[in-house]
């Protein structure tokens, strides 16, 4: 039986021998630059977490792979990253004006949540994969990904608790859809009859 090996040149296994995340650029060429990676690594996000190379999107988003390494010392946290500004922008997009009901947009934020977790398997895979606590990095963007996405439910319900069941649940029929237990259609109407309970409770 032929050994499996991940494309990524770091095994997180292997977590205390990582280099720690450079932190975000302020110069406005360098963020211009950090931007084209995220914006390029999305894409990969589509593909299975296993096919993923961070050679590849350095490639793509013409920029040398010593400058990804730097920013993102695995293909997991480029993943986590780009997950992260996916609720950024989702947060900062602002609120929808008085003419959409709450229901409405409450509904439209967590769909767009599981559409995000479900579209980009390799996003997913990071978000549900066991980390080590010697991993600091990862721990930091998956409690700053936590947080993210709690505060733009929260945003829709003025509610956190609901806001973290609701988010639970996206979780979970992530999972049932991957596992194929849920068609997508299922696990839709399954949330959108959620986000209504929650609203008229």
């Amino acid at each position: 039986m032929s050994e499996s090996y991940s494309l990524e040149p770091y095994s997180l296994d292997l977590a205390a021998g990582l280099p720690h995340m450079a932190a975000a650029p302020t110069a406005p060429r360098q963020q211009l630059r950090y931007a084209r990676i995220l914006k390029t690594a999305a894409g990969f996000a589509q593909r299975r977490f296993d096919t993923l190379s961070l050679s590849d999107v350095a490639a793509r988003a013409d920029v040398p792979l010593g400058t990804l390494y730097r920013y993102f010392p695995s293909t997991a946290h480029l993943m986590l990253a780009v997950y992260r500004q996916q609720l950024r922008e989702l947060r900062d997009g602002g609120r929808p004006g008085p003419s959409r009901g709450r229901q409405h947009v409450l509904t439209s934020l967590v769909m767009e949540i599981f559409h995000l977790r479900v579209m980009q398997p390799g996003v997913e895979y990071c978000l549900i994969r066991p980390y080590t606590s010697k991993d600091g990095d990862t721990a930091a963007l998956l409690r700053e990904i936590d947080g993210l996405a709690e505060e733009v439910v929260t945003a829709a319900t003025d509610d956190a608790g609901k806001a973290r069941i609701l988010l639970h649940l996206v979780s979970g029929l992530v999972q049932s859809v991957r596992c194929r237990r849920l068609s997508l259609f299922e696990a839709e109407q399954d949330l959108k009859r959620a986000c209504s309970l929650l609203v008229e409770s």
